[in-house]
């Protein structure tokens, strides 16, 4: 899959590609939104592999207009909407909702370039907002995946709870076997009574290489990246 990125923008990096892999071992069928779509990539990916209605939604409009582009070079359907998902006044619900979100905390940004910051800092999509919303356009027993910092798992089990979700799956991510987990990736369902599976976790590295596991979710996804100026077309 080829995508178009801003060179000047947020860039995706692999926790999207393992988030992608994540879903992907569910079925998917119905609608999807992506929020945060940035470059398009989450969504075209399972739009890509899935019989979906997908729709994306970026309160940026220049992620949106590279992931309508991106869309349309990979061949792909996607309604992309250009607004604020906490605004929004979305006139359906969806089978699926799905997202890498902003969940650095402010202080942490070493970068001052707002586009950026707006993609990676959660205080533009603070959790317990951002959860909310999801319970109200998700449909019951929908189906809610998304990844976030692992060390905030206490606050994100009570904010979905909340909003009246449970979590039915969960997996971290490691850089190496010795090494604290730096993601854990998660499957929440709206209305669920199940119990929550942990799933074994994913190293990144071994020694110095990427782990034979990243490697075939790398070739899975098959994606290649162009970063390009914003006055470059796309």
């Amino acid at each position: 899959m080829l995508l178009y990125q801003d060179q000047d923008g947020y860039c995706y990096n692999s926790d999207t590609l393992f988030l992608y892999d994540f879903i992907s071992n569910f079925k998917l069928k119905g609608s999807l939104l992506d929020v945060g779509c940035g470059c398009g990539i989450l969504g075209l990916l399972l739009g890509r592999d899935f019989k979906i209605e997908l729709f994306q939604i970026d309160k940026q409009e220049l992620n949106c207009t590279i992931s309508k582009n991106n869309a349309k070079i990979n061949k792909l359907k996607s309604k992309i909407i250009n607004d604020d998902f906490l605004k929004f006044g979305f006139e359906q619900q969806f089978d699926f909702v799905v997202s890498n979100p902003p969940y650095y905390h402010k202080e942490a940004l070493k970068s001052l370039k707002p586009a950026i910051a707006i993609s990676r800092s959660s205080v533009y999509l603070p959790m317990e907002h951002f959860f909310a919303k999801v319970g109200k356009i998700i449909k019951p027993k929908g189906h809610f995946f998304f990844c976030y910092d692992p060390k905030q798992i206490q606050d994100i089990g009570i904010l979905l709870s909340k909003s009246k979700f449970k979590i039915e799956d969960m997996r971290f991510v490691h850089p190496r076997k010795q090494s604290s987990a730096s993601l854990v990736m998660v499957h929440a369902r709206k209305g669920s009574l199940s119990f929550c599976k942990i799933h074994p976790p994913l190293f990144v590295h071994e020694k110095e290489d990427f782990s034979k596991e990243a490697r075939e979710i790398f070739k899975k996804s098959a994606t290649h990246s162009i970063k390009v100026c914003l006055e470059d077309s796309v």
